[in-house]
């Protein structure tokens, strides 16, 4: 079973904000592989279904995402989940915009939510996958940053490293983290 967790902030208020974009690659893999997000445990939103022959719960923590921990690691003794078969999908302001990067464990990077997981599971060794949202202006403060809408132009870019991660995904189920980050992992032009 491989439960790809998408880090967020509930509400449609943050629904196009830098800080929501584990829960845009949690929306596009719910409908590319036909898995409803209608559950709602442990303070998230869930789909459980199949994709390439294996178990798959899609999760979206409702916790806001300084608390993301809560939700992931009761989620994970429920289910009993070998945090090898863990995804965790982020923001990462240390990456260029729309760029990707996948990451077997490590560091939270300075990311909250995924340092409440890591103190909540006791552990960084889990796989996941940042998307780039480029650092902060000069002129912003960080938390105004990644909760501002992405402006228009921007968007079609985001787009496509939602698509992209999904197909760094489903690399990741069926061959593994290695082969995925081999495959991912690459630096590319993005505007």
């Amino acid at each position: 079973m491989k439960v790809i967790v998408g880090l967020g902030n509930p509400g449609s208020r943050y629904e196009k904000t830098r800080h929501n974009a584990g829960f845009w690659v949690i929306d596009y893999l719910s409908k590319a592989w036909n898995i409803p997000l209608t559950g709602k445990k442990f303070n998230a939103i869930l789909g459980q279904g199949m994709f390439a022959g294996k178990k798959v719960i899609l999760v979206q923590p409702q916790t806001y995402m300084n608390k993301s921990g809560e939700s992931v690691r009761k989620i994970v003794d429920y289910w009993q989940v070998d945090l090898r078969d863990l995804m965790v999908i982020f923001d990462d302001l240390s990456l260029p915009p729309a760029q990707i990067r996948l990451k077997a464990q490590g560091s939270s990077g300075g990311h909250r939510g995924v340092q409440n997981i890591i103190d909540l599971l006791g552990t960084n060794e889990f796989p996941r996958l940042r998307i780039g949202i480029g650092a902060t202006p000069d002129y912003m403060d960080t938390v105004d940053y990644v909760l501002a809408n992405i402006p228009k132009s921007e968007w079609e870019a985001y787009q496509e490293a939602v698509i992209e991660s999904v197909k760094a995904i489903e690399l990741w189920m069926e061959l593994g983290i290695d082969q995925a980050m081999n495959r991912f992992n690459v630096k590319k032009d993005r505007p």
